[in-house]
């Protein structure tokens, strides 16, 4: 009698489950940025008018939610190496669902604040770098490619949630947009995140945990790591308050408000052409210099800006190249640590690397419109940001590795 061996089950390839999942945060990514982040410019005002609140606290109340995200990013990181990206961002996605709804329902402005922070610890878990650490890991070589994809259908999130957003604020208030904001939250990132982040992450053993730690130690007491962060800081600071300046910059300038809303909206698909170029960039340039070149550009963008009142072509031209080097530096961001260190400690140093990031995005536009008083307009604030912009380039170049000493004859 003779026995047949049970056929192996056949399973889907690796690659399958790593465009599914990347498809999956595509959508999450978007959904959570929108929801979070690109709603709120639409209903601050709306809620202002509605509670009677001041629109500044309002809005200081918002922007502390992204210091808090910056804050909470270590310990996301930390859960992220240890539990996987399918707990961490099912966890947020759900805690981001019910802050939302918590603000929806705020009695007063407490709570209203309260909730805010805790959505601020949801963006930590639904931001791109969490979705950068589980892409980073399931493509390794191939990682740069998933993670331009991921970051051009994010940058769509503006462009479907704030006009889904004044919509239906006009049909059901600031309240009811938000919890419908909330539903969509909860009903599409929550199932994606635990159905499709499903290949398989293994936390390291003790003793490598051990070995790991002391290794990401050595990276962290590094002068490189921290030149490359204060690099990245400086152009994140620089065009995130571009971006948000750029229509009191040309209000000063007499530009009316469709020609500033013009030179915003080209800002976003500048944002595009710029993740587009950075696959080939990065073919042709180590990432120490791809770095530098980009804030340099980043810097003469802005110098333009602030130096050149018209005609309205250039100036549109200037908005286009800022917003090339803002959707580069989004990549930059992502591949920075790994294209420096390797992946192996990817999520660890990428969470640390990026707490300072989102305190920058989160304290730019305040930053710059307090200066522009003392310093005369925005045009002079402008300056400053191309200045340190290029000081950001000089400190990039610092943060390559050490050339070994030629060895004495």
């Amino acid at each position: 009698m003779t026995f047949r061996r049970p056929r192996p089950r056949r399973r889907r390839p690796a690659g399958t489950e790593a465009r599914g999942a990347l498809a999956a945060l595509c959508v999450t990514v978007t959904v959570s940025q929108g929801v979070l982040f690109y709603a709120f410019p639409v209903l601050g005002p709306a809620i202002a008018e509605d509670t009677g609140w001041s629109l500044p606290i309002v809005i200081v109340l918002f922007s502390g939610s992204q210091v808090m995200a910056g804050l909470s990013g270590p310990f996301v990181a930390r859960w992220l190496r240890l539990r996987g990206p399918r707990a961490v961002m099912t966890a947020a996605a759900l805690l981001g669902a019910l802050a939302i709804v918590g603000v929806a329902l705020a009695p007063d402005l407490w709570f209203f604040g309260a909730a805010w922070q805790v959505a601020g610890i949801a963006v930590a878990g639904l931001s791109y770098p969490p979705a950068f650490a589980a892409l980073t890991r399931w493509y390794g070589p191939r990682r740069v490619r998933a993670l331009t994809f991921l970051t051009l259908v994010g940058g769509l999130a503006s462009t479907v949630f704030a006009p889904l957003t004044a919509a239906l604020e006009a049909q059901v208030g600031w309240r009811g947009t938000y919890l419908v904001l909330a539903l969509i939250l909860a009903l599409v990132a929550v199932p994606l995140h635990a159905l499709a982040l499903s290949r398989p992450w293994n936390p390291a053993r003790a003793e490598d945990r051990i070995r790991d730690r002391t290794a990401v130690r050595a990276v962290l007491r590094s002068g490189a790591f921290w030149a490359l962060t204060t690099a990245l800081a400086l152009g994140t600071l620089t065009v995130y308050a571009v971006v948000v300046a750029i229509v009191p910059l040309m209000q000063e300038r007499g530009y009316g408000t469709t020609e500033a809303a013009w030179a915003l909206g080209v800002v976003g698909v500048g944002q595009v052409l710029g993740r587009l170029a950075y696959t080939p960039l990065a073919r042709i340039s180590g990432s120490v210099h791809r770095i530098a070149v980009v804030l340099l550009a980043c810097a003469a963008a802005t110098a333009l800006l602030a130096l050149v009142s018209g005609p309205l072509s250039l100036v549109i031209g200037a908005a286009a190249l800022v917003g090339s080097a803002r959707g580069v530096l989004t990549l930059l961001q992502a591949t920075a640590v790994a294209d420096r260190w390797g992946e192996a400690h990817y999520t660890t140093l990428n969470g640390v690397m990026h707490t300072p990031l989102m305190l920058t995005m989160a304290l730019a536009p305040g930053a710059c419109a307090l200066l522009s008083g003392p310093m005369g307009g925005y045009a002079a604030v402008f300056l400053l940001l191309a200045g340190l912009s290029v000081l950001g380039a000089v400190v990039a170049l610092a943060s390559g590795p050490k050339r070994a000493r030629p060895a004495p004859a």
